[in-house]
């Protein structure tokens, strides 16, 4: 099959199977199916990779930034995935893949390709592409977090719950999930700070001009930006424990996904 014809349903349908398996394998578990799961996310990775390569969706674009974004989890799933095959972390992390990809093929990536052939200084579209390339690998730090921290939750309930060994989901330790949310956090935070810088920059000294200040993306970014900030001070300052931290890391997700539903205009430049 040539590869310009590989579409986003090919690697999304080899993300839904996985997940469907991934369920199968919690109220059956058999080491064929994580076998055969395993292999629908290799497919679904290599699939989307090469829809990368071929297509070469510009990063800025809200198009862009959710199939990078769900490449870089995908990436990160497999990788845990066959490292810790006992236990379940992909019903987590796939659900959030899946929805990115299927977000992204509900936008037209035509009509941010468009916008984004205005005409670009060399080193705005530098800043541009690590302005966004920065808030991406953010937002790969705060959907891991996410990830965690529902984890984090489901095993405390079950550790309330007295689950008799062996049954219910097998996940990490509640030290191992906290320590991977504080981590994802601890990363998250600094990438954001500079994303947000640069695009400060962009909009103040560049020739990239926003239309408004007050665009749903920016405030998004800023109120996600703040509730980082508290979020970092409450744990250091406070010693917030993990059950707080883990709901805080999910009002940071939802904070996320608002922003990435928001598309800003610009009056000229990379940027959607």
């Amino acid at each position: 099959m040539p590869l310009d014809r590989i579409t986003i349903m090919c690697f999304g349908a080899s993300y839904a199977v996985a997940l469907g398996l991934e369920i199968v394998q919690l109220l059956w578990p058999r080491p064929i199916q994580r076998l055969v799961c395993i292999l629908f996310g290799v497919a679904g990775l290599l699939a989307h990779t090469l829809y990368l390569f071929v297509q070469r969706p510009i990063l800025a674009s809200q198009f862009g930034s959710l199939l990078f974004l769900a490449w870089i989890l995908a990436v990160f799933y497999l990788s845990e995935s066959i490292h810790y095959r006992q236990q379940a972390r992909g019903i987590f992390v796939l659900p959030v893949i899946l929805g990115l990809t299927i977000w992204a093929g509900r936008l037209d990536p035509s009509a941010a390709r468009a916008r984004s052939e205005a005409d670009t200084l060399p080193e705005e579209l530098i800043w541009g592409y690590l302005h966004a390339g920065l808030l991406v690998l953010a937002a790969v730090g705060i959907c891991i977090g996410f990830a965690a921290s529902v984890m984090y939750l489901v095993q405390t309930r079950q550790l309330r719950a007295k689950v008799v060994p062996g049954q219910g989901l097998k996940l990490p330790s509640l030290e191992r999930l906290e320590r991977m949310n504080r981590l994802a956090i601890n990363i998250a935070f600094p990438l954001l700070t500079a994303g947000v810088c640069i695009g400060i920059g962009l909009m103040v000294l560049g020739g990239n001009q926003v239309l408004s200040w007050t665009d749903p993306r920016i405030l998004g970014t800023a109120v996600l930006w703040i509730v980082f900030a508290l979020l970092l001070y409450m744990r250091y300052g406070y010693h917030l424990n993990g059950r707080r931290l883990a709901q805080l890391t999910i009002v940071a997700f939802v904070l996320l996904l608002f922003t990435l539903a928001s598309s800003h205009a610009f009056e000229r430049g990379i940027m959607p």
